[in-house]
């Protein structure tokens, strides 16, 4: 076991690099780790306070955010709403828990940032296919009348138990009433089912593997 040697102030002076290294300690003082207090002294106190306000404050702005770009903000009709949707849940827990109003103001930022990001993606998508095209997906069909499609299945890593699971939730009672199960770009499972035929414009632009 090593002990600490106490340095002589004599030895400090002559020493060019023990004085350096006091002059860079006086110059760069340590910084104190904990968290400085925005409401009370108290630890506990502060934090509810800070936890209860930030989170109000977090959520009216979301709302307003979401009055002013419309229910399209949490319409999850494309990939990209579906991240846009996940990372606003996200950022409105960050702001929530945010150690100073610094990193709640940058939460406030972010979402406006998604809000703007999202009405623009949404114009262009609008105005160009080929943009359209860059930034969705398309939808992948899965099943059609009363077939699997197994090449579908196993290029999206769907098990034929997982389709089944789906139809049972779309009220399916037999598979020969299934028209078309379509794999959507959020993730989710469209099932078209009854006696009727299908309307190919609603398979327009569904790809089949």
């Amino acid at each position: 076991m090593r002990l600490a040697r106490r340095i002589s102030p004599e030895r400090l002076q002559s020493d060019p690099c023990l004085s350096r290294h006091k002059a860079s300690s006086r110059a760069f003082p340590i910084q104190h780790s904990w968290r400085k207090s925005i409401f009370f002294d108290n630890a506990w106190l502060d934090g509810l306070a800070r936890g209860a306000l930030f989170a109000v404050l977090a959520l009216g702005w979301m709302n307003l955010l979401i009055r002013i770009n419309g229910l399209r903000s949490l319409s999850k009709m494309t990939n990209f709403d579906f991240v846009t949707t996940v990372a606003f849940g996200s950022l409105l827990a960050g702001a929530a828990q945010a150690s100073d109003w610094t990193a709640f103001l940058q939460a406030f930022a972010a979402m406006a940032g998604l809000v703007v990001a999202q009405a623009l993606t949404s114009k262009l998508r609008r105005q160009s296919e080929k943009v359209e095209d860059l930034i969705g997906n398309q939808p992948c069909l899965l099943m059609r009348d009363g077939e699997f499609h197994k090449a579908a299945l196993e290029a999206n890593r769907i098990t034929q138990a997982d389709l089944i699971a789906k139809l049972r939730e779309a009220n399916v009672l037999r598979l020969s009433e299934v028209r078309a199960a379509v794999l959507e770009t959020t993730g989710d499972v469209s099932v078209l089912h009854g006696d009727a035929t299908v309307d190919e414009l609603l398979l327009k632009d569904v790809r089949s593997e």
